[in-house]
Formats: structure tokens, C-alpha cells, sequence
């Protein structure tokens, strides 16, 4: 719990919720459900197998008070197909994102700055066709938006964002709560 001298802490925050569950169909329906009762948007949301065999973990990230996080792994946790769910800050986590831009292939050799937008943000060219290039970025929500700025007085032909995808820097506990089954 995250309570801070007896009090939630009431302003809003980020919150990293790793949830690992059976991998069952409907689950992430009564889940995003669970959100939408309480007028929470989901601002990104990750769905990937965990280093647990048989068991996924959905990253869902928030920006809510602390008790309604708290609130909602709870509900989250009466689901039957979850083994178990856990909210973090931002600073309890490691995190990144990707981001995909979709560039007009004669800007990369007429406009100088867009290579230079390239290194700078550390980012990679995947693929160069005669019509566009394809940078891929990995980072900080606020590194992958830094660049998207940078980039888009020259125009952004396609733009897609991958959900958050966290670690968290405390050890988890959820291969010894697997021990117990």
C-alpha cells in the first residue's frame, strides 16, 4: 500500500498497473470495463506473454489518485483468470516506449536538419523506400513527443505510438506467489 501516515495521497499521478493473468478471452474486455465504470481513461496499455511460461501481463498506465488506483487493482484482482496485479509510480519502474514516424523520402537528403533530428534523438532509419523512410525511436513518452515536435513542421506522412512496456526496479514477487499454487 502506498499510503503515506495513514492518508492516500489525493492528487494525480502516473501509475504503472502490471497485472498477470491466465491468458483468457474476455479478460481485457472486464478489465478496460473496471476503468470505464469509474470515468478512468487508459492512457496505454501493453498485452505481452511475462517471464512466467502459461502467464501474460497486461502494462496498463494511468494518470488517477493513488486510493483509486489502489481501488481498481483490487477490482482488477477478484477477476478470476488474475493471479495477481500491482501498481507502481513512475519512479518505481523502468519504462519505455516505441514510436514509428513515416517520413516523405525526399526530405532525408534535401533537408539537412532531419538527419540531424535523427542522431540527435538517438533514433534509427528502418526502412528507405523511394516514396518515404520509416525512423523508429524508443524512449521516455517525453522523448518519443520531443521528437515528434521536432519532426512534424516537415511533415509526418504516419505516426503510431507502442504502449508502455515497464519493469519494476524492486524484485517482483510474483514467482513466489506462483510457488504457493
Amino acid at each position: 500500500m502506498h499510503k503515506r501516515k495513514g492518508k492516500w495521497l489525493m492528487e494525480n499521478k502516473w501509475f504503472t498497473i502490471s497485472v498477470y493473468s491466465e491468458n483468457n478471452v474476455g479478460l481485457l474486455n472486464r478489465i478496460s470495463g473496471i476503468f470505464l465504470k469509474r470515468h478512468i481513461n487508459i492512457e496505454s496499455l501493453n498485452v505481452s506473454k511475462s517471464e512466467i511460461d502459461d502467464v501474460s501481463k497486461f502494462t496498463i498506465v494511468v494518470n488517477t489518485t493513488e486510493k483509486w488506483v489502489h481501488n481498481i487493482v483490487g477490482q482488477i484482482e477478484k477477476q478470476i483468470e488474475v493471479i495477481k496485479a500491482f501498481y507502481h509510480t513512475d519512479d518505481e519502474t523502468i519504462y519505455q516506449e516505441s514510436a514509428l514516424f513515416k517520413i516523405a523520402s525526399g526530405l532525408l537528403f534535401d533537408e539537412r536538419q532531419i538527419q540531424n533530428i535523427i542522431k540527435d534523438n538517438n533514433a534509427q532509419i528502418v526502412t528507405v523506400s523511394r516514396d518515404f523512410f520509416v525512423i523508429a525511436k524508443s524512449g521516455r513518452r517525453s522523448e518519443v513527443d520531443e521528437m515528434y515536435d521536432q519532426l512534424k513542421p516537415y511533415g509526418i506522412m504516419q505516426f503510431v505510438r507502442s504502449g508502455r512496456i515497464s519493469v519494476t526496479k524492486d524484485v517482483m514477487q510474483i514467482s513466489a506467489i506462483l510457488k504457493e499454487f
